[in-house]
């Protein structure tokens, strides 16, 4: 989906680090002038189930459900590399390995659950990329270490280290409407949210969802040689992310009813692409039924939060206990307030 990497330093790096969004993090760093980044803290507290708590990491790990590996680079960056025949010889593909054989042994201890041990290794493989000059290793390592300390709730280093990746990207010639550019930009704006910075919070979920927005009305009517169905399906979902991450900043900011709106489209977007039995469709379900519990029309939240149970234990969802303690969250309510009908109905 991201077109980050050169094709085969792509595909190594891929096969070593797997999933985008779940290997990553940073200690020390040099950065690109030289400098450092900031030191990671301590591990956070296991967040709150989706709809309930007052902390809003549950916005981040919302982010987790639309990733998708990254892919190759752009073709006119497959044709660069193959008109620079030999490019750097027989040292730099013996670092480019090497920085490989780190990645694999990174996501081995993140595996293992051992994050520190997985964060001084890929500053060993950020060390090297330097050395080698290879800048679109630097990147992609950036882009690991930022997303390792962004799911362990290491704010303010999660942000310094996708600013530095974001400066490498753009640097490079990618556009600010490319995917991984929104998925970064999404990602800093879970971040203010998180800090309580409104006003960045704010401008960060606009720019992402008016910027893929316009993407996509400008790119529904090329032809499939152009940009394939799963490259426009992609930029759905990402919009899907960015809807469902806002919705959960509004809700939190205690306005539910322009939440839902987030929500009925992350939702229509979802059942459209990925079918109503996926995973991050029921989720959405059960988020919708929350919007609508906040606002008291509990007998609306009711059938969602239903059927998104219902879906849940069919498929054997990963969270159901979640999705079970919203449905039950939400009868409670529902009960509560027609027990108080009751006793003040004349």
């Amino acid at each position: 989906m991201f077109r980050l990497l050169a094709p085969s330093l792509g595909r190594g790096l891929l096969r070593a680090a797997g999933r985008r969004g779940g290997v990553c993090a940073a200690r020390l760093l040099a950065g690109p002038a030289g400098g450092r980044a900031a030191e990671v803290g301590a591990p956070p507290p296991r967040v709150a189930p989706r709809g309930g708590g007052s902390s809003l990491l549950p916005l981040l790990a919302a982010l987790a459900w639309f990733s998708r590996p990254a892919a190759a680079v752009e073709e006119q960056e497959e044709q660069e590399e193959e008109e620079r025949p030999g490019a750097g010889g027989a040292a730099a593909e013996e670092a480019e390995a090497e920085i490989i054989q780190l990645l694999k042994r990174a996501k081995l201890s993140i595996m293992k659950d051992e994050p520190e041990e997985a964060e001084l290794i890929l500053h060993d493989a950020l060390r090297l990329a330097y050395q080698s000059d290879n800048k679109k290793a630097i990147t992609y390592t950036y882009d690991l270490m930022a997303n390792l300390a962004f799911t362990r709730g290491q704010l303010e280093n999660a942000e310094k280290l996708f600013k530095a990746t974001m400066s490498y990207l753009l640097g490079g010639g990618m556009q600010q409407e490319d995917n991984a550019i929104i998925e970064i930009s999404l990602k800093l704006a879970s971040i203010y949210a998180a800090q309580n910075r409104q006003e960045f919070a704010l401008a960060g979920y606009e720019f992402c969802i008016s910027t893929l927005e316009e993407k996509i009305e400008r790119e529904k009517e090329l032809a499939e040689d152009i940009l394939s169905v799963e490259e426009k399906a992609n930029t759905h979902l990402l919009l899907g992310m960015c809807l469902d991450a806002f919705a959960r900043y509004l809700l939190f900011s205690k306005q539910p009813s322009e939440a839902q709106k987030m929500c009925e489209k992350a939702l229509h977007i979802s059942e459209e692409i990925l079918g109503e039995r996926h995973p991050q469709t029921i989720v959405l379900m059960s988020d919708l039924a929350t919007t609508l519990d906040a606002q008291g029309r509990f007998d609306e939240a009711c059938v969602y939060v239903q059927r998104a149970s219902d879906l849940a234990r069919q498929i054997e969802h990963p969270e159901l206990h979640m999705l079970l303690s919203n449905l039950a969250a939400i009868l409670t309510h529902k009960e509560t307030w027609n027990d108080i009908l009751l006793h003040i109905a004349p």
